[in-house]
């Protein structure tokens, strides 16, 4: 999501295990600026309050805030978004999961394919990244990741904004329903799968997902990222808006401990320094959008 705000997980370490695992997220309240604002200044504003996924961000708050005022949205560039989230997917596949597992990072292939975001060659230099570098990596990954074999796949994620509607109109605190990985290995693969299907879209010109309800004032709309379903809810009046939430994957996974917990149920560990690779490595298959610091203490 923004650039400001930090993630604090904590945990003890005693007995081979990790207990009372924790997690302190906060964020800065920057929707209050939306506040009184009319829709025009919003979408404006959003991307540069969110600069990861920012594309996303702006057409998600673009769509939620046409819906509640009745009107079309304008058209997504369909391409950019798919580019967007293939940024961010191979960002942490090519440059953070490999350090992770004691590999190294693609940093030389990564930022040559970063070149070729802006010209119309890009979708073909993802296929030739895909099958020169990555799945070689992935392989030397998988072989190095551990975990229980919990490798269930889910297919793309379902955007189901009239679900959302009702429950924002109902209660403030509502959240979507949002599935944990069962295991880190899992995260991995699955992230290798979503890399695959964005490449495949984006080489067919496919339209990026993109979802929303509303009227009469209310507006809820979302759509996919790297991390999972994002998810914008607004109320205007007079075309003014007079609230405003965004919802992203983060918030979701880290409300509490409990998605961070099921990736470390059951596992023992050697030492306190092999406890903390693996609370990283089940940070990461979560991967918040937001700096974090991991804090083990051995009890």
């Amino acid at each position: 999501m923004t650039t400001t705000g930090l993630l604090t997980v904590r945990a003890d370490f005693g007995e081979g295990r990790l207990r009372h695992v924790e997690v302190d997220l906060r964020r800065p309240p920057v929707t209050q600026l939306f506040i009184g604002q009319s829709p025009e200044a919003v979408v404006r504003t959003v991307p540069c309050l969110y600069t990861i996924c920012a594309q996303a961000q702006r057409a998600v708050a673009q769509a939620a805030l046409a819906a509640a005022a009745g009107e079309a949205p304008e058209a997504a560039d369909d391409a950019g978004l798919w580019i967007e989230m293939l940024h961010e997917n191979l960002w942490r596949l090519l440059l953070d999961w490999p350090p992770a597992l004691g590999l190294p990072p693609a940093q030389a292939a990564f930022i040559a394919w970063r070149a070729t975001r802006q010209g119309g060659s890009c979708a073909e230099a993802t296929r030739r990244l895909l099958t020169e570098v990555l799945h070689g990596l992935a392989e030397n990954c998988l072989a190095r990741l551990v975990d229980r074999n919990r490798d269930v796949l889910c297919g793309p994620a379902a955007l189901a904004p009239d679900q959302w509607l009702a429950g924002c109109r109902e209660s403030g605190d509502f959240l979507p329903e949002m599935s944990a990985p069962p295991s880190i290995r899992a995260a991995y693969r699955q992230r290798i799968a979503e890399v695959e299907r964005a490449t495949g879209a984006l080489a067919a010109g496919a339209p990026f997902p993109l979802a929303a309800a509303g009227g009469k004032g209310w507006g809820v709309a979302q759509t996919v990222t790297a991390r999972g379903v994002l998810t914008h809810a607004v109320r205007l009046e007079a075309r003014t808006v007079r609230q405003y939430r965004v919802t992203a994957p983060t918030d979701v996974f880290f409300a509490d401990a409990g998605a961070l917990s099921g990736l470390l149920a059951g596992r023992s560990f050697a030492s306190s320094s092999e406890a903390k690779r693996s609370l990283q490595l089940a940070v990461l298959a979560l991967d918040p959008c937001l700096p974090y610091v991991l804090e083990v203490n051995d009890a």
